[in-house]
Parts: C-alpha cells; sequence; structure tokens
C-alpha cells in the first residue's frame, strides 16, 4: 500500500495526479476543513498537504502519529504551522516560497491603480446607469500613478516585483527593510528609508513583510497618521500586519485617501466598517489567483512530499526547517 497523504483542499494542476501513487485523503469541499475533521483525518498519515488556513500544531502531530514525515504548505508563508514542535518531531515543512511574486507584484499594480483611478467605481457607475451626461472634465478625477512616489514595506522577492513594475511607471521608489537591499538600490534605483521617513513621503504604501512578531500590527493609528492625507495603503502580504479598526477609523477621518486591500486580520471578511466605505477598493485574497501560478504552486507542493516520502531532500528553496535530522 502506498504512502497516506492527508489534502485539505481541493487543488488546481497536476498536484492530485503526481500523488496518485499514495492513498490520498481529500477534503473535497471548497470551505476549510474545522479543526475536528482535521484531527481525525490526520491520523495515520505520513504526508499533509495543507493551506494557510489550516493550523498544524502539536495536538495535529501527536494525533497523526510518529509516522508523519512531511507538512508541505500550499502558500508563501508557515505561520500557521508550529515549525519549532515539526522540527523537535523530527517532521520536514515545506512551503512553496515565492513562486507567486510576480503574480502577487501584478496584483498589487492592481489594486494601486484601482484605487488611484477611480476603476471601481467607474464601474459601479456605469453599471447602475448612473453615467448620464457622457464625457465630463471632472468626472471621477483620480491622482498620478506615473512619477509618483511609492513607499515599499518589505523588499523581499515580491516587493522586488513591484518596485521593477514601479521603475516602468516612471515612480520614485523608497523602501524599508530590515536589511538594505544594495542589489535594488544598484538595479532599480531604490531608495532606503526608516520606516516614518517613508510613510512620510510616500503616494502610496505597499506591504510586502512577512508577518512575525515584528511586523503584527505595524500599520496602527500612529503609523496611519504619519503618512499623507492624499496617500494610499496597499495591502497584499498578511491582514494581520494592519489593524483593521485603525484603518477603518483613519479612512473615515480622512486621514489617508484610501487603501486597497487583498488580505485580512481573518477571512473570510465578516461584519467590518470597511464594507461600507467607497475609499477601499477590497479583493478575496487572489494576489496568487492566475493559473500558471496556483498550478506551479500546487506542483511544488505535491513534489516537496514524494522527495521527502522517498527518503530524498526537498528543495532547499522549499524546506522551512533544513537543521531537521533524519
Amino acid at each position: 500500500m502506498g504512502k497516506k497523504v492527508y489534502v485539505t483542499r481541493r487543488l488546481p494542476g497536476p498536484a492530485l495526479e503526481m500523488l496518485s501513487g499514495c492513498k490520498v485523503t481529500l477534503h473535497k469541499r471548497q470551505t476549510p476543513p474545522t479543526r475536528k475533521e482535521i484531527l481525525k483525518n490526520v491520523v495515520g498519515k505520513d504526508a499533509i498537504l495543507c493551506m494557510l488556513s489550516d493550523k498544524i500544531d502539536r495536538e495535529v502531530m501527536k494525533v497523526a502519529g510518529p509516522q508523519l514525515k512531511i507538512i508541505s504548505s500550499y502558500s508563501t508563508g508557515f505561520e500557521h504551522i508550529d515549525v519549532a514542535e515539526a522540527t523537535k518531531r523530527g517532521i520536514r515543512v515545506t512551503y512553496t516560497a515565492d513562486i507567486l511574486a510576480e503574480a502577487t507584484a501584478d496584483l498589487t499594480f492592481a489594486l494601486i491603480l484601482a484605487c488611484a483611478r477611480n476603476v471601481v467605481a467607474g464601474d459601479r457607475i456605469v453599471r447602475q446607469k448612473k453615467w448620464k451626461v457622457g464625457w465630463m472634465p471632472d468626472l471621477l478625477l483620480g491622482q498620478n500613478v506615473h512619477g509618483a512616489t511609492i513607499g515599499i514595506v518589505g523588499l523581499g522577492r515580491i516587493g522586488s516585483a513591484v518596485a521593477r513594475r514601479a521603475k516602468g511607471f516612471g515612480m520614485e521608489i523608497l523602501y524599508h527593510n530590515r536589511r538594505r537591499n544594495e542589489k535594488a538600490e544598484a538595479e532599480i534605483g531604490a531608495q532606503y528609508r526608516s520606516l516614518d521617513g517613508l510613510l512620510a513621503q510616500s503616494d502610496f504604501v505597499t506591504i510586502h513583510t512577512t508577518l512575525n512578531d515584528a511586523s503584527r500590527q505595524l500599520m496602527d493609528k500612529e503609523r496611519l497618521q504619519k503618512m499623507k492625507k492624499t496617500a494610499f495603503l496597499i495591502n497584499t502580504a498578511r491582514g494581520s500586519v494592519v489593524n483593521e479598526r485603525d484603518l477603518a477609523a483613519a479612512l473615515k477621518k480622512g486621514m489617508i485617501a484610501g487603501a486597497g486591500l487583498d488580505v485580512f486580520e481573518k477571512e473570510p471578511l465578516g461584519y467590518s466598517p470597511l464594507l461600507r466605505m467607497k475609499n477601499v477598493v477590497l479583493l478575496p485574497h487572489i494576489g496568487s489567483a492566475d493559473r500558471v501560478t496556483r498550478s506551479r504552486m500546487a506542483e511544488v507542493a505535491a513534489k516537496n512530499i514524494l522527495d521527502v516520502l522517498a527518503g530524498k531532500e526537498p528543495d532547499s528553496a522549499f524546506l522551512v526547517n533544513p537543521q531537521v535530522q533524519r
């Protein structure tokens, strides 16, 4: 009998076909499995292929059993997995790293353009038959993107991909990072700033930091107050980097011009004052949602499992805990 694999969601692309030699338990519904379902279905599994919304902690690993060899996450983050516990148990943790960098950068710029040029509002008035006069000199006047200043918080793979697009728009590129990115400074002309300096100077502030103790609730009332009143906040990273209550208050009071959000503190977005606001564009976490990217992510997630179950090391680019011992 083949190795046993628990897959917590249907996936696009080749993943399930690649795993056809294994005995796969698949959660077939679109909604995430409940905690109870996860605990039931991990029992006796050699591998788990999970999503960012699935909490894989000590209890899950213990219930799965000592034969569990790998937790492969279909995501660019791994904060939902207790990596320290997995390492202690000799379980490899893998993720899909920055495969989605270009797709997420594309969506970031879609949000920048949608916010600055009133794209959603324009679509709405056409569909609702409120466009009565034809072309008008002052209809839905927006802000320039070309030549504006963009502030990138987190200049890693995704942030750098955004910077390259910004260069094409003739934008002044500022960035804040834990470490200077001299390559981006030389190749793209990105300029390092303190976080406060970046917030004060940028027309568009776009978040691309990982979620950790330092970045959690990074954009709160105090930081939002440092932004220009004409500026926009864009977040395609992690919802918890932004304090949504403080952001809603800032938008309502006109502290900033608007926001474009693809991620939220709790997903799906439930009741929120953001839903009633016209100066925010809200998307359902689709940063990596192009067919090629999602298919490639699925392929990597499955291959990581197959490599480990075959006694091989997964590609180091996708291995979170290389210190784990066999």
